[in-house]
């Protein structure tokens, strides 16, 4: 009887329609393709949410003594709900694969025959009911805390301190063993894979590059992608092969995070390297913040190395080996912190050098390297002596200037690429363009956002869970469909997952591409005798050189 009781508080007919619903709302367009399994779950969790949220409501409802529907009248609306749903489900499956291909066909791919409905239907079903025993377990827990409280509290107080409590001891479980235990599998996880050292990828044996035998950065602490980026740098023959005249191996410094202990010690060495290997003799210098796991996107800093035959001096510090979610949840001040001292060390020895020889200075991030960049860049600090610019690609949709562009927008600019003020200190661009348009000249500091309209890790914002996000109003960036429809909630759930698989689709979503790369560069250091017809071959080099690694 106790079981038929817990079953019984447990389905609700309002209930169900909102949850078949949710389930057939998650099916709908988003910004990036998922496959079956992918979409099960997002429909699972999302009927599951409209399914809680509902029954909340009744037991508000209930809460507050207003009558409900009883007796045939319960039955009558009971039949009409499950038709109801049975439609909604039927329709939502039919049109999943149609759905899909909505999506698929604005960033470029081809379409599916199907989208396995029925295996939809079956994982998300089997997900679901899960989900659904969770809260009815949760249910009856509460209800006992609730009748020991009658005890000592009145009855609805008592309600109230048993759903924080069974909340409050659920999420301490959630967070103390799973959550916790994950984290301490992926930081043992990624640490082993930092440390590494891949046999193909060699020492440098140049006394002035970085994680050489006289170099201040030891080659072992340097971490698995700071010896990518050092050991991958364009060679001399591979640069002539595009420029002509002096042609020279560009600089990189990389410090590792194991090269010291604390984010200003990580920074001193960074900036006694760079001046030990004459990285503020060349005529440009890039600070860059790389992303959580240390990697830093050769699109972005291979192209500039062919674009100044170079004359060009790239220094980063590690802060995390994790990656970019994992660092932001487990250490979310690391990543700032770390980027904070390096530019401050740098910034602070290159005003110090005669304004008439030293390097131009621009920053540069992708993605947690552009928030943790934009986050520390103290704009009103240097207007005396400012830096000459800043390229980011990808900002999170928390990013600092990100933010303040988007939100102050000029009317009638997009969302998705925004025109700010008159354009002579900010621009943004994408795939399809952006930089050319009714601006004045640029000032003396250039800054350039790289951002793709399909980018859900640019988009996502907590408040679409509420109301329509800007960026899906009219017109649209060219790759978001126009059959993608805003849904309380769900829409939320959508862009938090598709963050997870924005790295799928090159050059849409978070992948970002060697071509962009170079128009950005271009519009932000201006290299000389740059034009179309150079960029276009650039872009040909790379096209044929692929992705490095």
């Amino acid at each position: 009887m106790a079981l038929v009781q817990v079953i019984r508080n447990g389905l609700s007919a309002t209930s169900l329609v909102v949850a078949v619903s949710c389930f057939g709302a998650a099916l709908t367009p988003s910004l990036m393709p998922r496959d079956p399994l992918v979409q099960a779950a997002l429909a699972a969790v999302a009927a599951s949410l409209g399914y809680e949220i509902a029954m909340l409501v009744r037991g508000l409802w209930r809460y507050m003594e207003i009558p409900d529907i009883k007796g045939r009248f319960l039955w009558i609306w009971w039949a009409v709900a499950l038709a109801v749903s049975t439609g909604i489900l039927v329709y939502s499956l039919s049109k999943a694969a149609s759905w899909q291909n909505a999506t698929r066909a604005a960033v470029g791919l081809p379409p599916l025959d199907t989208a396995a409905p029925f295996y939809i239907f079956a994982v998300g079903g089997l997900m679901f009911l899960s989900l659904w025993v969770i809260f009815r377990i949760l249910g009856v827990v509460r209800r006992f805390v609730a009748r020991q409280l009658d005890r000592v509290v009145p009855q609805k107080v008592g309600v109230v301190l048993s759903v924080a409590l069974v909340g409050w001891v659920f999420w301490a479980l959630v967070d103390g063993t799973l959550v916790r235990s994950a984290f301490r599998a992926a930081d043992a996880s990624f640490e082993a894979a930092d440390i590494l050292i891949e046999p193909d990828i060699a020492q440098p044996q140049d006394p002035m590059k970085t994680g050489s035998a006289s170099s201040l950065v030891k080659w072992h602490e340097m971490g698995r992608w700071g010896r990518h980026f050092v050991a991958s740098a364009p060679t001399v023959e591979e640069i002539s092969a595009f420029q002509s005249g002096t042609v020279m191996e560009p600089v990189r410094v990389y410090v590792g995070r194991r090269s010291a202990d604390t984010a200003e010690e990580r920074a001193q060495i960074a900036l006694e390297e760079l001046i030990r290997v004459g990285g503020f003799e060349r005529s440009v210098l890039i600070v860059m913040v790389p992303v959580g796991t240390g990697w830093m996107d050769p699109g972005a800093h291979d192209t500039l190395d062919f674009m100044l035959s170079g004359d060009v001096a790239t220094v980063s510090v590690q802060y995390s080996y994790l990656t970019s979610v994992l660092a932001l949840l487990a250490h979310p001040d690391y990543g700032v912190a770390q980027s904070r001292e390096l530019f401050e060390k740098i910034y602070d020895h290159w005003t110090e050098l005669p304004k008439d020889s030293r390097p131009e200075f621009y920053v540069h991030g992708l993605s947690q390297g552009a928030f943790n960049s934009q986050a520390t860049l103290p704009l009103f600090d240097m207007l005396g002596d400012p830096i000459n610019g800043a390229m980011w690609a990808g900002s999170p949709f928390f990013s600092r200037y990100w933010t303040e562009v988007r939100d102050q927008r000029n009317p009638g600019s997009p969302a998705w690429r925004p025109t700010f003020g008159n354009g002579s200190l900010v621009r943004v661009m994408d795939q399809y363009g952006g930089l050319d348009g009714d601006f004045t000249p640029w000032g003396p500091l250039r800054s350039v956002f790289l951002n793709y309209g399909s980018d859900p890790i640019v988009n996502f914002t907590f408040d679409s869970s509420v109301r329509p996000p800007a960026w899906l109003n009219q017109p649209r960036a060219p790759d978001v469909s126009k059959e993608l429809s805003w849904f309380p909630v769900v829409t939320m759930l959508q862009l938090a997952l598709d963050s997870m698989f924005a790295l799928d689709v090159p050059r849409f979503g978070h992948y970002y591409v060697a071509p962009d790369y170079i128009d950005a560069w271009a519009a932000v250091v201006e290299p000389e005798g740059w034009s179309k017809a150079r960029a276009d071959e650039l872009k040909d080099i790379f096209s044929r050189r692929g992705p490095a690694f």
